[in-house]
C-alpha cells in the first residue's frame, strides 16, 4: 500500500476487498475485524465501513481468516461455505473436556502400544462423509444458548451429530505422543471432534494441541498478512496524508 494515497484507498475499500490475514495466536476472529476496521476507518476518514470475516477461528487456533470489506462483504457465506484445510497436531493420551487446551488435561492413558499403522487405519476410517458429533465447547445453540455457557457449569448435554465430509487425510508426523495431520474438510467440520474421536478409535484419548487454518477454497494462507503490519501501514497512510496536507 505504499504508493496508494487517501482517495484510492477509499474508493478500493468502499467498492470491496478481500482481505486475507493470517490470524495470530489467542486473537479472536473479531479481533482481527475490529482492529482492522478501526485503522481503515482513520485511513481514509470515514465513521464507519462494513467489515466481516469469512469463517471464524477459534483464539487458539492460527492461519487463514479472510476479511471482506464494503461491496464485498455480500460474498461473504459464499467464501465461507467453501472447503477447508487444517494442519491440526493432536496429542495422544490425553483427555481434556473441551477436547483442546482451553481446558485443563482431565484423564491420562498410556501410548505404548499405539503405531503408526494404527493412526493410519484409524484416519482412513475417518474420510468421507461422516456423522460428527459437535463438541459441547462451542458456539451451537442448545434450548436457546451457546453450548460453552453450558459446557462450563458442567452440564451433560450432547449436541445432535450432524454431516460432514473430510475429502483427505494425510499423516504428517507420528509419535506415540503426537501426531500432526493435514486435513481437508467441509464447512462446519470441528477438528476438536476430530481429535477426540481418533482417540476414542485407539482405544485410548487424544485432544488438539495446535491447529492451523492453512486454505480456504484457493484462497492460501502463504499468501495471508500479518494484521499487525498491515494496521502499521494504515498508520503511515494517515500521517503521509497529514503531511501533504
Amino acid at each position: 500500500m505504499q504508493n496508494i494515497n487517501n482517495e484510492e484507498l477509499k474508493n478500493s475499500i468502499i467498492e470491496g476487498q478481500v482481505l486475507l490475514f493470517n490470524k495470530p495466536y489467542r486473537w479472536t476472529s473479531f479481533d482481527v475485524v475490529n482492529k482492522v476496521r478501526w485503522h481503515l476507518q482513520k485511513a481514509i476518514g470515514v465513521k464507519k465501513i462494513k467489515v466481516g470475516h469469512a469463517g471464524t477461528l477459534d483464539p487458539l487456533a492460527t492461519g487463514l481468516l479472510i476479511l471482506c470489506t464494503g461491496k464485498e462483504t455480500k460474498n461473504i457465506e459464499q467464501i465461507q461455505s467453501q472447503n477447508k484445510e487444517y494442519v491440526a497436531t493432536i496429542a495422544l493420551g490425553k483427555t481434556t473436556p473441551s477436547f483442546d487446551l482451553e481446558t485443563e488435561v482431565d484423564k491420562t492413558f498410556s501410548t505404548e502400544n499405539i503405531t503408526r499403522q494404527q493412526v493410519e487405519d484409524v484416519i482412513a476410517k475417518l474420510q468421507g462423509s461422516i456423522m460428527q458429533e459437535p463438541p459441547i465447547f462451542s458456539a451451537k445453540k442448545i434450548d436457546g444458548k451457546r453450548a460453552y455457557e453450558l459446557a462450563r457449569k458442567g452440564t451433560d448435554k450432547k449436541l445432535d451429530p450432524v454431516e460432514i465430509t473430510i475429502y483427505q487425510h494425510e499423516l504428517l508426523y507420528f509419535s506415540q505422543e503426537e501426531i500432526k495431520i493435514r486435513i481437508l474438510c467441509s464447512k462446519g467440520t470441528y477438528i476438536r471432534a476430530i481429535a477426540r474421536d481418533i482417540g476414542i478409535m485407539l482405544n485410548n484419548g487424544a485432544y488438539l494441541a495446535n491447529l492451523e487454518r492453512t486454505k480456504i477454497g484457493a484462497f492460501a494462507v502463504e499468501n495471508a498478512l500479518d494484521p499487525e503490519q498491515y494496521c502499521q501501514e494504515l498508520k503511515d497512510i494517515i500521517i503521509r496524508n497529514k503531511v501533504t496536507n
